[in-house]
């Protein structure tokens, strides 16, 4: 890359903040949706007719546009760009600019003092007083709540389906969900297979959305909850289970955390349990963007939900299952969006 090509690239990063706002505005005001409509483009005049907006406010976020390559211009017409149809159309990027305007915008301003301090200050300056953002979720206003769900279930859930099998291949009866937040993965398995049990561990908060999840889906008899605090180290995790779950888990907590729980795990689980871990390791993926988009949500776990934990790459969690005392017997990659499977055994 020449100094010119990299001057450019450090201006992208530099207007970063307003082009994101543009690029989300060019999509909630129409203006994207109107310009896909019309194979041709559209004169200025013709788009500010389709939307609710003025034509000084439409004329703006197109030049804007026109620089972030979500728009071209052809004489006095604009046209959508692949880029900009991709900002419009796909849930990926729907689901994480959504994300990132609604939970992570404003708290990004305090990062500094996050990472100076090691406590999410972002979380704690524009929501309220909480040194975790996990007991905060049940009480986050809408629409913050709704797009961190939205974010967060969109990346597990896309690979339960996939997970199922290589979880029930050897049919456990009893199944530990870690974390289970509102209770998806629970209801799944219990669905999936009429034999098992599943225990849901969480905060109070969570366990009482999964309960009321679980009764929803009249499966009560079968699923059943457990408040604890996670991070209380001295609390041992139920035994007598056949498999353990933890999916999108471990990256919540520091390196420090993870290796007690995982000790906590191992020290719950019998010769032939099973611990799956199923999780988004940056360092094994197929795609760029896939990287480059977990990479990016560690500056959430920074500054919002703990100040200490990060999107970890796959050898820094199996260097930790290895001190816990436990070994990975098996790794599936590529599940849902950008997920791994680990299967992993006492040693």
């Amino acid at each position: 890359m020449s100094l010119i090509e990299a001057r450019f690239e450090a201006q992208k990063i530099a207007f970063g903040p307003l082009i994101f706002q543009a690029a989300r505005l060019l999509r909630d005001l129409g203006i994207l949706a109107a310009l896909r409509s019309a194979s041709a483009g559209l004169r200025l005049d013709e788009i500010v007719e389709r939307v609710d907006a003025s034509r000084y406010g439409v004329l703006v976020l197109l030049e804007a546009g026109l620089g972030a390559g979500l728009v071209r211009a052809d004489g006095d017409r604009y046209a959508l760009t692949t880029t900009g149809a991709v900002i419009l159309r796909d849930d990926l990027t729907r689901i994480n600019m959504d994300f990132v305007h609604h939970g992570c915008f404003q708290a990004m301003y305090y990062l500094e003092d996050s990472i100076r301090r090691g406590a999410p200050a972002g979380l704690q300056k524009i929501f309220g007083d909480f040194t975790t953002i996990y007991p905060a979720l049940s009480t986050l206003p809408e629409p913050v709540r709704e797009s961190w769900l939205r974010w967060d279930h969109y990346y597990s859930d896309a690979a339960f389906a996939q997970a199922l099998p290589i979880v029930f291949e050897r049919s456990p009866r009893t199944l530990l969900d870690v974390g289970g937040n509102t209770g998806k993965w629970a209801i799944q398995c219990a669905r999936h297979s009429a034999e098992v049990s599943v225990t849901i561990l969480d905060l109070p908060g969570q366990v009482a959305a999964a309960a009321r999840s679980i009764e929803q889906a009249g499966l009560q008899s079968r699923i059943t909850t457990q408040a604890i605090d996670l991070l209380d180290h001295t609390r041992p995790f139920p035994a007598g289970f056949n498999a353990i779950w933890m999916s999108q888990f471990l990256v919540c907590f520091s390196e420090a955390d993870v290796l007690k729980l995982l000790e906590r795990a191992a020290a719950a689980m019998g010769p032939d349990s099973a611990l799956y871990i199923l999780d988004t390791f940056w360092d094994r993926q197929e795609h760029e963007a896939a990287a480059f988009s977990l990479q990016a949500i560690s500056l959430y776990f920074t500054c919002l939900a703990n100040g200490t934990s990060r999107m970890y790459k796959y050898s820094d969690i199996a260097a930790m299952i290895e001190a816990a005392g436990l070994k990975v017997e098996k790794v599936t990659d590529h599940l849902g969006i950008c997920s791994s499977l680990l299967v992993c055994r006492r040693r």
